[in-house]
């Protein structure tokens, strides 16, 4: 035998068992399962916020209701739909409005079970469990679900009716309700307004002073005249004279008063 035999032998013996096994299972208990959908209902829900923090992946949105919410990894498939055009969170700005629309459908279901099984009690053990060889020729042990019925030739009897040897046939019919819950989210936003102009301040500019173009040289201003030395031949001592006079005639009449009165 080869090397190569040595390594395959087990593993084609495993698979062989591995097959027989599911198909004898697959012979002995025969399954059918059927699901019935019933109305479905939706719910809607929409969610507000303003973006106040954004850096990298870490965004946290201050909701309408004053909810703070923290997303510290948010993935870079996420998508938005903002102005019409759709972003990720490398496009998030500080005072974005976003609006987050959850839409859930709720689904209610009925998944009907049916199991059946046919061979010959080989043992019994009322009520629990028993023992039937089957079509194959292989025991196997099942476990008597509370209630279970067992068809004997045409009539419905229970665990405690079973013996060996007697054929059945037994069909076990299981309903179980279900709930199916999907969510669709729909994000989507309006980029913050631009910011305000600036206020409108004058504004001064500064000028130097214009430089005073030279002076033309101007003529020297004249001289004060000076005064005379000398009277002008026009002048004369006359009026001096004669108010020298009046003076001392006025004198001479006020002593003359003076020496009366004494």
């Amino acid at each position: 035998m080869k090397p190569g035999q040595l390594i395959r032998t087990p593993i084609l013996l495993a698979v062989v068992l591995f097959l027989s096994f599911t198909l004898n299972l697959m012979a002995q208990v025969k399954t059918e399962e059927t699901t019935t959908h019933g109305a479905a209902t939706k719910t809607v829900k929409v969610e507000k916020g303003e973006v106040v923090y954004v850096s990298g992946n870490h965004l946290i949105v201050k909701m309408d209701n004053g909810e703070i919410r923290d997303i510290p990894n948010v993935p870079e498939t996420a998508t938005a739909t903002v102005d019409g055009k759709e972003i990720t969170i490398k496009d998030v700005k500080v005072g974005m409005k976003l609006e987050k629309t959850i839409t859930t459908t709720t689904t209610p279901r009925m998944v009907t079970k049916v199991e059946s099984v046919t061979g010959k009690v080989f043992h019994v053990t009322p009520p629990t469990s028993v023992i039937l060889t089957l079509e194959s020729g292989e025991n196997q042990q099942f476990t008597i679900p509370k209630g279970q019925q067992f068809n004997i030739d045409g009539q419905m009897v229970d665990a405690f009716h079973l013996k060996k040897g007697m054929k059945i046939s037994a069909t076990r019919i299981t309903e179980t309700p279900e709930t199916v819950v999907t969510q669709k989210a729909m994000l989507s936003g309006k980029m913050p307004p631009p910011p305000p102009p600036p206020p409108d301040v004058p504004i001064m500019i500064a000028t130097a002073a214009p430089t005073p173009a030279p002076a033309a040289e101007a003529a020297p201003a004249p001289a004060a005249e000076a005064a005379p030395a000398k009277l002008p031949k026009t002048g004369s001592y006359l009026p001096m004279i004669g108010l020298l006079g009046a003076l001392m005639l006025s004198m001479g009449l006020g002593l003359r008063a003076i020496r009366l009165t004494r």
